[in-house]
């Protein structure tokens, strides 16, 4: 047995109005009973948990920036569920910070580039994820929010434990 910390999730946090949005399309396509969180925009998948400490301070830093935009897109299809892609420059160049600074204690899946997306159906046939994206594309009109801030949770072996919050300067 390992005397590691668990390891760490990051996640950026949308403004409370497209967090409920993304919340109900989760709650109407997730398959019941397959969730273990809510919906969530995964910037790191598996910090090691002895940097929690640096990743507090990074999270106290971003009162220094403004709360970025969002831009939602289109939803896509893949291959056993649905998410929506999230454009947001000035997220992903802070996440290629934090990825080259903690290069060495990435994994492989956190080591490459972020495309940034909300899944809202996942674990389910294929047909029918095609079918929730003809839905979902559908009823889709651009739109945008905020980003409120960086989340940092501790991954339980299923459920995450929530640990903090680093908020930007104007949410």
């Amino acid at each position: 047995m390992s005397d590691d910390p668990a390891p760490l999730v990051l996640t950026l946090g949308l403004e409370p109005d497209a967090q409920e949005v993304f919340d109900g399309l989760r709650r109407r396509w997730f398959p019941t009973g397959r969730t273990r969180v809510g919906v969530h925009v995964t910037l790191f998948h598996a910090l090691p948990g002895r940097l929690e400490r640096e990743v507090r301070e990074e999270l106290d830093a971003l009162s220094a920036h403004p709360a970025p935009t969002v831009d939602v897109q289109q939803p896509r299809w893949l291959g056993r569920g649905v998410a929506y892609d999230l454009e947001c420059p000035e997220v992903v160049e802070l996440r290629e910070g934090w990825r080259r600074r903690w290069a060495s204690y990435l994994t492989r899946q956190d080591d490459q580039g972020v495309r940034l997306h909300v899944t809202v159906q996942n674990k389910v046939d294929p047909a029918e994820a095609r079918r929730t994206l003809e839905t979902l594309r559908g009823r889709h009109r651009d739109w945008s929010c905020r980003a409120s801030g960086v989340r940092l949770w501790r991954y339980d072996g299923g459920p995450w434990t929530h640990l903090a919050d680093g908020d930007f300067a104007d949410t």
